[in-house]
């Protein structure tokens, strides 16, 4: 699906290889990351959830302590990851994997931060919740069509977002400091 100014937004019904996609990738990341204590590798994002249409990119958490977070984010550019840093969002480090492994947005998280949480409530409660997850991915196919860029299409899943992360019991405060983080990343783009 296709957004003005040749932006590709590319929403497809769901794919079944996707857990394997993340299996072989978890496995790659635990050889390199085989010398820091990891808390976690969560497969997370929409291609996490069976069943819901989803951009073709496998979302990954690399799980760690605070005081982990360096050695962990070493081990990814041993690999060849290049460091984006926090896009705006505290406690979560991006990283663009390399052009030989598959399309993947691959983060550094914090154990029990709140961008973990984000993540790991919207997967459980779209997991969970066969109705909220039919009606999640055909608002986010409808948004590839009708958005111009990406910006307009992380702000068109924002109301969805929030009553998915309300229901995981994200308090009101913690759904503001999310919103307000995703339009200053999004800004950032």
């Amino acid at each position: 699906m296709t957004a003005d100014a040749g932006e590709v937004i590319d929403v497809v019904p769901y794919d079944p290889d996707w857990p394997a996609r993340f299996r072989r990738l978890r496995a790659i990341y635990l050889r390199s990351l085989q010398d820091v204590p990891v808390a976690a590798i969560e497969h997370v994002g929409s291609t996490a959830v069976p069943g819901l249409a989803a951009k073709p990119v496998i979302d990954i958490d690399v799980v760690v302590t605070r005081e982990h977070v360096t050695a962990a984010s070493s081990a990814l550019v041993a690999l060849a990851f290049e460091p984006l840093g926090e896009l705006g969002i505290a406690d979560r480090w991006a990283f663009r994997a390399p052009g030989d492994l598959p399309r993947t947005n691959t983060y550094v998280i914090v154990e029990g931060s709140l961008p973990l949480r984000n993540h790991l409530g919207v997967r459980e409660v779209l997991r969970s919740d066969a109705t909220l997850r039919e009606a999640y991915g055909a608002h986010k196919l409808a948004l590839a069509d009708e958005s111009p860029d990406m910006a307009s299409y992380v702000e068109g899943k924002t109301a969805v977002l929030q009553t998915i992360l309300a229901r995981a019991g994200l308090s009101e405060q913690e759904l503001a400091h999310i919103e307000q983080a995703n339009i200053r990343s999004n800004a950032d783009r």
